[in-house]
Formats: structure tokens, C-alpha cells, sequence
């Protein structure tokens, strides 16, 4: 196998990228100063030793804990639960939401052998049993998954007496809070409901 193939056949191994965008991808790199590349490397090797989970909400950050978790300025009364470290990036960057945030890190998914005991479930009934938290808001992916798990953490959570809300539609079946766009995942916020 040539370089170049096998360059093509790493990139095509990333979410989201089909050989198509893969040989693209190759073709950007290998045309671009070195300089360049290098940095990209770089960048990539510095973030894969550096990144870790942060230790109250399990998203990924540099320093334990995250700046979510250390900034007294957030409403500690406020939990909003989500499936991956990405979907924190989503609902922050709308300043909608000043609230904790928990990561799940997935959704239960039975087909792949994915149950509650594989995701960072415990840990959530562990924090909201220290009393400060008086919602929980599920913002789980709007597919079978997410509303799987959705319902599964609201009748888990039930009997610990906090308001549970789920994000109102407004995102599409089958798609993911990463991408949805910045209007969209406010609605989704303001809307969502008690479950």
C-alpha cells in the first residue's frame, strides 16, 4: 500500500469521513506548507496527552475541574444532563444556559450492547444525591437512543425529588445537538418539559 493510501485509509477511519472526503483531505494536506502539517500534528498529539475527564462532570478539559465545574458565577441549582463532551460545546456556546453540566459519555443502545452500567449513570445519581441540585434538564439526542436513555435517567431519577425536564423538540429525529445550529438549540432549551 502507498503512502498516500494509507494516508487516505487513517483519515477515512474519522467520523464523518468517507473515502471521498478522505482523499480530499490528503490532497489539502499534501499541498499545504509543511509548516502547516506539522502543527496540525502537533496540535493533535498535544490535545490527546493533555485532555483528560474532569472529575465532577466528565467532560474533557485540561485542568480538574473544568472551568464549567469552577466557575462560581454558574447556577449550581441546574444540572443539564448530555451524551458527549461535544454536546457541552453545543449548549454553551449559546449562553442560554449558565448551569452544570453532566456527560454520560454515549446512550444506551441494547443492539450494541451498550447499557446504563457503561455510561456515567452512578456518578450522576451520586452528585444529584448531594441535595444542591433542584433540576435536571435531559438533553440526550433526539434518536431512539437518546430518547431511550432520556427515559430510562427520568424514571431513575424520579424518586430523588428533583424537577426533571427534557429539552423540547425542535431538533431533528436522528440528528445531534453538535450540529445543530444556534437558534434551534435555544428553542430547544426555552421549550423543554417536565417528564
Amino acid at each position: 500500500m502507498s503512502i498516500l493510501n494509507e494516508l487516505i485509509e487513517e483519515l477515512s477511519k474519522l467520523p464523518g469521513i468517507g473515502r471521498k472526503s478522505a482523499q480530499r483531505i490528503s490532497f489539502y494536506l499534501l499541498k499545504v506548507p509543511e509548516e502547516e502539517v506539522l502543527r496540525l500534528a502537533s496540535t493533535i498529539e498535544s490535545a490527546k496527552r493533555k485532555l483528560k475527564f474532569c472529575s465532577v462532570c466528565f467532560n474533557l478539559t485540561e485542568k480538574d475541574p473544568c472551568a464549567i465545574c469552577a466557575d462560581s458565577e454558574r447556577d449550581r441549582t441546574t444540572l443539564c444532563v448530555v451524551e458527549e463532551p461535544s454536546d457541552v460545546l453545543a449548549l454553551d456556546r449559546i449562553r442560554e444556559y449558565r448551569g452544570l453540566y453532566h456527560v454520560l459519555h454515549g446512550a444506551i443502545s441494547p443492539l450494541d450492547g451498550i447499557g446504563p452500567e457503561r455510561l456515567k449513570v452512578k456518578e450522576l445519581v451520586a452528585r444529584l444525591k448531594s441535595g444542591q441540585i433542584e433540576e435536571v434538564i435531559l438533553a440526550t439526542n433526539p434518536d431512539a437512543e437518546g430518547e431511550a436513555t432520556a427515559i430510562y435517567l427520568g424514571k431513575l431519577l424520579k424518586p430523588l425529588e428533583v424537577r426533571i425536564t427534557r429539552i423540547a423538540r425542535g431538533l431533528p429525529m436522528g440528528s445531534d445537538l453538535d450540529y445543530a445550529d444556534e437558534v434551534t438549540l435555544t428553542r430547544a432549551l426555552e421549550g423543554r418539559k417536565e417528564m
